[in-house]
């Protein structure tokens, strides 16, 4: 089976299923993995700095090595016993995407408008700023920021890598393929999602993982903004949207966050950002697309829209350069 073909039945099933809850997830075993290590890291660094530091590099080796490597062995097992292997390749290229989950996710906040307990209930899921007192339109600014933020971490990045590696598997079977690639970002961003804060012995201990992250995340952003406009339909707007999802974005903490969540403003006509409550206290995040609608339904909806045409047109661009590179069939 081709690799063009692994990815797009990939992005089909991710659409179809999104990720269910009673299948296990390999995302789990990261957080698994990444708990162990951490227990062990802490009881030897105690609260020493560099210890920490240096715990965290090593922890951050293992973690996405070892990921890479689980999806290394599958795509081998793929290529000997295609019957067998071929089904848990695509399957766990699948469980690399999030697209289907998150687009769920969202509408079904939409969905739970205008009982706002329930809709709360639904966005506690999806966000991590405190939602029990948010007022409707509060709501549907925080749907719309995470649609817009996690359609980078949850979607382009991983396709991203997906499709280096589909590449990559093309010039010979030693090479890591899609799957090693993707779990090794998905590595990077759980470690990133569970050890990158700026508090207690997580200031040392998740530095190499959250910078792993944002390394590895930084070019999919960037070609996110950049193709948006194509999506949008709205190609002479390129030059301009580009420079304005850098600008808006700048200044948010993160180097990625900050550009995605402003190319989807953008590209959507929905001013997002402002005040939002976290456990800690209130962060003030950079207003983007200032000249846009508040966000609304309507807007939450283009944004998803947005992430479902972008996608399509990355695999429209992506999938014949993988055809052509392909020479007759890469699982033999």
């Amino acid at each position: 089976m081709s690799a063009a073909l692994l990815v797009l039945l990939a992005c089909g099933l991710d659409r179809l299923l999104g990720d269910p809850l009673w299948w296990p997830h390999p995302v789990q075993a990261m957080g698994w993995a990444i708990g162990v290590l951490q227990r062990a890291v802490e009881a030897w660094a105690g609260d020493a700095p560099r210890r920490l530091r240096l715990g965290g590099a090593l922890l951050t080796l293992l973690v996405v090595a070892g990921s890479g490597l689980a999806g290394w062995g599958i795509e081998a097992i793929a290529r000997r016993s295609p019957l067998v292997g071929t089904p848990l390749l695509v399957l766990g290229l699948a469980s690399a995407l999030a697209g289907g989950s998150l687009a769920r996710a969202v509408q079904a906040v939409l969905e739970a408008l205008p009982d706002l307990p329930m809709a709360r209930a639904r966005l506690a899921r999806i966000v991590g700023r405190e939602v029990s007192q948010l007022p409707e339109a509060e709501i549907l600014r925080a749907a719309a920021e995470t649609a817009a933020e996690n359609a980078v971490d949850g979607l382009f990045a991983p396709l991203f890598w997906m499709l280096v590696g589909a590449a990559l598997m093309q010039l010979g079977p030693p090479l890591p393929g899609p799957l090693a690639l993707a779990w090794g970002f998905k590595a990077a961003s759980t470690l990133d999602s569970m050890l990158g804060y700026h508090h207690g012995r997580l200031r040392w201990l998740g530095t190499a993982g959250a910078r792993l992250d944002d390394l590895l995340t930084w070019l999919p952003t960037r070609l996110v903004a950049l193709s948006l406009p194509l999506a949008a339909g709205r190609p002479r707007q390129t030059c301009r949207w580009w420079r304005a999802a850098l600008r808006d974005g700048a200044p948010d903490p993160s180097p990625n966050a900050g550009v995605s969540e402003a190319a989807f403003a953008h590209a959507a006509g929905v001013r997002l950002g402002g005040a939002n409550t976290y456990a800690d206290g209130v962060r003030l995040k950079p207003i983007l697309a200032a000249a846009g609608r508040s966000a609304d339904r309507e807007g939450v909806e283009r944004i998803l829209g947005l992430g479902d045409r972008l996608e399509l047109l990355w695999l429209l661009l992506a999938l014949p350069v993988l055809m052509v590179l392909n020479a007759g069939g890469v699982l033999q």
